[in-house]
């Protein structure tokens, strides 16, 4: 298992030095411009869209722009947000959250593209529309095989690994403050996925649509008064986060190159753009311009990345935890929040990752069940399919932190750079449909 781990370590550093750190930045350096800076041009007309998406609810066999933006932050805002950025700050120290935030910032550009492509090129499913980067690679470039092998790798990625993830984090968090037996967590929690994802896309937006707004306001709500109680110390805070993200010392002693890969991989990890999974939630909405859930979705990396997991990050920076690496994930979390409003604290962090995870797993599975269904209509796979989910749930569980969590960023990495190659050759079409949808605005005015 040892010599897996190490294997896995050396792959990703290659990936991940070489490969996708210059992709995302690059694919978003180049979307941003081609789009005129859709991602911050449009901030209002993101607001407008997701508050007609609220008021406007759903028709029985249809999933609302809200529910689409609710599935696809229920994925983005889990563990990543809570232990991913921990772990980026004990790895990379206060400079990675600078590189977390320009790859949001960037990468929301990717996100509109490769969430308008899921709608251009969805199809109608058995109960709702359906879509994704497997089927914009099929009828778009004209090629089943690479949407097969994305399928592939998503469904393994998501369904799989990452739900491990999101599992293993839950149990970690509640036996470090209640001393709860991971083993017995962990055949709770296999049981609830398995009721919720046998109900379906429906059951899962339904869910995703209570779940997220509660948990995320209730924790931006916790940090925003403990940055109020720290304002004395909030701006030398903030001025270390820049100060390390080009600092002298880190590029000195060899670090700065760990502290840009510590941020740009935990912060893919949590807001996921580019990399292929949001679209699949995007194509559900029933909207009348795709340009119009791309907005939204380019909303929910912001959501994801700008606030909440700034929000973590503040807690950590304004606490007394170490940043040497001896601590980290979801337990450097727990620790921080410990120290600024008690034990209670350690305790709403662990209910607070069983929420956000568990809206994560069944998010991520609805994910799976799309691009099951593009490589096979067999409904014989789908149950099947829907128990190995529980199962690696309930291994998640129980597993060690750093092979799950090192396996999570291999098969992310793959599945990003499948996923970016394709929007860089359909990005065109997704523009064309932002000058239309532009061009119509102007003409309603």
């Amino acid at each position: 298992m040892e010599n897996l781990n190490n294997w896995i370590i050396v792959t990703n550093d290659f990936i991940w030095t070489y490969i996708l750190i210059a992709l995302l930045i690059c694919i978003g350096i180049y979307f941003t411009f081609k789009s005129r800076f859709v991602q911050f041009r449009n901030i209002r007309e993101m607001f407008r869209l997701l508050g007609d998406g609220i008021a406007s609810g759903n028709h029985k066999n249809s999933v609302s722009s809200f529910q689409a933006f609710c599935i696809a932050t229920a994925s983005r805002v889990g563990t990543g947000n809570l232990a991913g950025v921990a772990t980026a700050l004990a790895l990379g120290g206060p400079g990675a959250i600078f590189w977390m935030w320009l790859i949001a910032l960037i990468g929301s550009a990717s996100a509109f593209i490769e969430s308008t492509l899921a709608q251009i090129y969805k199809v109608k499913g058995d109960r709702s529309f359906i879509g994704g980067p497997a089927f914009y690679m099929e009828k778009g470039l004209k090629k089943r095989w690479l949407g097969i092998l994305f399928a592939v790798i998503i469904t393994i990625t998501f369904g799989l690994v990452f739900n491990s993830v999101q599992a293993n984090t839950v149990t970690l968090a509640f036996h470090e403050v209640f001393g709860t037996s991971r083993v017995w967590l962990g055949i709770i929690l296999t049981l609830f996925t398995l009721l919720v994802i046998f109900g379906g896309i429906h059951r899962i937006a339904v869910i995703s649509g209570i779940i997220v707004p509660l948990m995320a306001i209730a924790y931006i709500l916790l940090a925003a008064f403990i940055l109020f109680t720290h304002l004395g110390t909030l701006p030398h805070v903030i001025g270390s986060i820049f100060t390390n993200a080009f600092g002298f010392e880190q590029f000195a002693s060899g670090g700065l190159g760990a502290v840009i890969m510590q941020g740009v991989r935990r912060g893919l990890f949590s807001n996921e753009a580019g990399m292929g999974s949001a679209p699949n939630a995007a194509a559900t909405a029933t909207v009348s311009h795709p340009v119009k859930q791309g907005l939204i979705q380019a909303l929910s990396v912001f959501t994801d990345t700008l606030i909440i997991c700034s929000c973590t990050a503040l807690i950590i920076l304004l606490s007394d935890v170490p940043l040497d690496g001896s601590v980290k994930g979801i337990q450097l979390t727990q620790m921080a929040l410990s120290h600024q409003i008690g034990s209670v604290g350690g305790q709403f962090i662990a209910i607070c990752i069983l929420l956000f995870a568990f809206s994560s797993i069944v998010g991520n599975y609805s994910y799976c069940e799309t691009n099951l269904f593009f490589i096979s209509k067999n409904k014989t796979y789908l149950q099947l399919y829907r128990i190995i989910v529980g199962g690696m749930v309930m291994f998640g569980s129980i597993a060690a932190l750093d092979l799950v969590w090192n396996i999570a960023d291999l098969f992310m990495a793959i599945m990003a750079i499948t996923n970016l190659i394709a929007i860089v050759l359909l990005g065109k079409i997704a523009l064309k449909a932002l000058q239309d949808y532009n061009r119509q605005r102007r003409i309603r005015k």
